[in-house]
């Protein structure tokens, strides 16, 4: 640039090079997402606080009782800040649950992922919840690199047969919708550097036969015996949802229903 009949110095473009500044998991994701974005949660309820102790020990858990408790929620929660962490080995979250009563969704049009979309708005929803962003626009641009770079995914029960999980954290919801079998595949599909965690409730089962309806218990019989697991237990008094729903389902417990 010349002024004045004065030449001006031309600043130097600086290149970085690609990756440059990056964390080892940033550089494998295509637009790095970090836990900066997200907000601050914490325990809000006596069992919630157990359930984030028991995690930070790095145990498997197991989180079952009442609707409403957030169980989910803190599962995905914490399973969000330690993959988008540096310093921890888990690359992936995988949300495995039953989609249907039939447990089969090969009749439905499109691939694993279209089948699921209906099944997948509660989950966005959490994740919106997780994040400060400026507008919607910001979230769905969010939500859709977690999606696109596998940083989140969506399994059916019906998929998971022949897959290794390395890397990741597993969390498989409305667990009480899984015969044993089901159950027993899922576990020994956890490969390496990767934690599971089960939600659920038996009270809200889909399955009809006897034997199907039992096989949680038999489960939860045998991780309950595991040092690797801790079981979870929450009551009427962890139930976070506020107004009609939370005096329903308090309502709906006292009545045996």
């Amino acid at each position: 640039m010349r002024r004045s009949g004065v030449n001006m110095p031309v600043k130097k473009k600086v290149t970085k090079a690609p990756g440059a500044g990056m964390t080892a998991k940033q550089k494998k994701r295509r637009k790095p997402i970090s836990q900066e974005g997200m907000f601050s949660v914490e325990p809000l309820t006596d069992n919630q606080k157990i359930f984030f102790e028991e995690w930070d020990k790095g145990q498997m858990i197991y989180a079952y009782g009442v609707a409403g408790t957030g169980k989910t929620f803190i599962a995905l929660y914490k399973a969000l800040q330690d993959v988008l962490g540096d310093n921890t080995p888990y690359e992936k979250i995988y949300l495995v649950r039953s989609l249907v009563p039939s447990r089969e969704i090969g009749f439905l049009p499109g691939d694993a992922d279209d089948k699921s979309f209906l099944y997948q708005v509660p989950y966005k929803k959490m994740v919106q919840s997780m994040f400060s962003m400026p507008d919607d626009n910001a979230y769905e641009m969010l939500y859709h690199n977690l999606k696109s770079q596998d940083t989140i995914s969506f399994w059916s029960t019906s998929f998971i047969r022949g897959t290794t999980f390395d890397n990741a954290i597993i969390i498989i919801d409305e667990c009480q919708n899984l015969n044993f079998h089901e159950l027993d595949s899922i576990i020994t599909r956890v490969g390496q550097d990767s934690r599971i965690v089960f939600c659920g409730d038996q009270a809200q089962t889909d399955l009809v036969k006897t034997n199907e309806r039992t096989g949680i218990l038999d489960f939860q019989k045998i991780i309950g015996s595991m040092e690797e697991f801790s079981l979870v237990e929450f009551g009427i008094e962890d139930i976070v949802r506020s107004g009609l729903v939370k005096s329903y389902l308090i309502s709906k417990i006292n009545a045996g229903l």
